[in-house]
């Protein structure tokens, strides 16, 4: 990438986040980031889908996987020099670091199609949301989905509010704010009621503290919704 063509990408780059994106621009600009993106990395050459499209692809695959119809795209050598110098992901999925949910697998998609950030309790943190700007910001990624799961250990560790070891109650700490809510409320399965509000209350995160998400919402070219997996039959239903 040339000098004039980093130049474009930046106005564009600004033009897409706002003056609110100018304090997100001045701090790469000078720094070795811009020249760290493969050829074409911004993904102006490749048409994103409308996000109510890329939802659809995004459950459809998971249908397939439910049935057992897997088609296995875009997994060939061929597709793997097609990615190699540039990404034009159509989902970002913020989904928990648990073994028994990995995103590709269950929505029948492949290298390149999402753009995975897996943390334990599926929480927004700082690195978390920036992680989510440069998918839509720079990679013009239209679809972000927060996805929770069924039996959820974190969450069940926020429910229990038991001390926990290490670092590991970092991510209880980022729960806890659903828990006292669900606690009021009567159900016969409280830790499954703290993963939907968990899932609720982490998409809520995401609308309310970017201004780069939240101008492509209100543009029309972002949509972030929240979904829930069930372990026993491998459906996402949306929440």
């Amino acid at each position: 990438m040339n000098e004039n063509h980093r130049l474009i990408d930046r106005r564009r780059f600004l033009n897409l986040t706002g003056t609110s994106g100018i304090a997100l621009v001045a701090a790469v600009t000078g720094s070795a980031f811009w020249s760290m993106q493969p050829k074409q990395a911004i993904a102006d050459s490749v048409p994103p889908l409308d996000p109510d499209a890329a939802l659809k692809r995004l459950m459809d695959g998971n249908q397939r996987f439910v049935q057992q119809k897997g088609q296995h795209p875009d997994q060939s050598k061929a597709r793997i020099k097609e990615v190699a110098q540039a990404q034009h992901p159509f989902a970002a999925l913020l989904c928990c670091a648990d073994s028994r949910v990995p995103p590709e697998i269950l929505f029948d998609e492949g290298i390149g199609d999402l753009f995975d950030i897996r943390v334990a309790g599926n929480i927004v943190t700082d690195e978390v949301l920036g992680s989510l700007e440069y998918a839509v910001g720079i990679l013009n990624t239209p679809l972000i989905m927060v996805l929770g799961h069924e039996r959820c250990g974190a969450v069940t560790a926020a429910v229990q509010g038991e001390s926990l070891p290490g670092h590991i109650g970092s991510f209880v700490k980022a729960i806890k704010p659903v828990i006292a809510k669900t606690k009021s409320e009567s159900s016969d399965d409280p830790v499954d009621k703290a993963v939907i509000a968990n899932v609720q209350y982490q998409v809520q995160k995401l609308k309310q503290n970017s201004t780069i998400l939240s101008q492509r919402l209100s543009e029309g070219k972002l949509k972030i919704v929240g979904g829930r997996y069930d372990l026993d039959t491998g459906e996402v239903g949306l929440i």
